[in-house]
């Protein structure tokens, strides 16, 4: 006769008494007392080197500026390298603005570092930080990075405080722009990386805008902020002779000649005249001739 098969009970196990928790008390509840681990008050030494530490942190970028600026400056490089760009790219894998824009950024840091409160030690901590500053005038600088670590609350401002700074100082300070076209002005760098190489230079006023004018200069168009134009008040035929000789520099520059030609052309681009010399009439006109069939 068949009989059916038992089921089998399923073991348990009690877990192991805890001699820690008596029988009566609730597990979830129970309390366990930490030892306060006293933590000692920096010593004035110890303050004195955490302040060293730090301004060496936040000069890091500023000391690499000032270095790219002597290698520069005195041509360190001279013995590897033709140009500082191609050092700078070979020796440190830096591009052509990179190097630059560091070497800008330790100009601003050195006017902040002399002009800020020396009782607020906040300073820049990298060059992204700083970049905004540069489209102010040095003595507007250090008000628009006070107010930028203000506005983050005594803390180190991002990159997007320290511009927004810059924007309202810079909608304070706009002046209406006056210029018209046809114009000649003498452009002025001011600290404006962007405008290396052009300081000085002749440009004609081609676009009015709001604050910015856009130029052309015996190379390029590009658009330049009104700080960094200032007439030089020509009277409208002088305007007009100005504009013949631009385009007559424009047509032998673009045409490739040697770079001597070139930079004679680029000295006739920062005259402070609206005429040319017998000499230099002579010249230009032979650099036409060999570039015109």
């Amino acid at each position: 006769m068949n009989t059916r098969p038992r089921k089998r009970k399923k073991a348990t196990s009690a877990a192991p008494p805890n001699p820690d928790i008596a029988p009566s008390e609730d597990p979830t509840s129970v309390t366990i007392d930490v030892p306060a681990v006293e933590v000692p008050e920096l010593t004035e030494q110890e303050q004195s080197d955490r302040l060293l530490l730090e301004r060496k942190v936040e000069r890091a970028f500023f000391e690499a500026g000032k270095a790219l600026a002597e290698l520069r400056d005195r041509r360190l490089y001279r013995s590897t390298h033709r140009t500082f760009e191609e050092y700078c790219r070979d020796r440190f894998g830096h591009s052509r603005r990179q190097s630059y824009l560091l070497m800008d950024a330790a100009v601003i840091f050195d006017n902040l570092e002399q002009k800020c409160d020396r009782n607020d030690h906040i300073l820049p901590t990298n060059e992204w930080q700083v970049r905004p500053l540069a489209k102010l005038e040095p003595d507007l600088q250090p008000e628009a990075w006070q107010q930028a670590v203000e506005s983050a609350k005594g803390k180190v401002p991002s990159h997007r405080i320290v511009k927004d700074a810059v924007q309202k100082i810079m909608e304070r300070t706009q002046v209406p722009n006056t210029y018209q076209i046809g114009e000649v002005c003498q452009i002025l760098t001011k600290d404006n990386p962007d405008l290396r190489g052009k300081g000085g230079c002749w440009a004609i006023v081609t676009a009015v805008n709001n604050f910015s004018c856009t130029v052309r200069t015996w190379d390029r168009e590009l658009t330049v902020g009104l700080k960094h134009l200032k007439s030089f008040n020509y009277l409208p035929d002088e305007c007009q002779q100005v504009q013949e000789i631009c385009d007559r520099i424009s047509q032998v520059y673009s045409s490739g000649l040697e770079e001597s030609v070139q930079r004679f052309l680029e000295s006739l681009g920062k005259l402070r005249r609206a005429y040319l010399t017998g000499l230099e009439e002579k010249v230009l006109g032979l650099l036409e001739a060999e570039i015109i069939p």
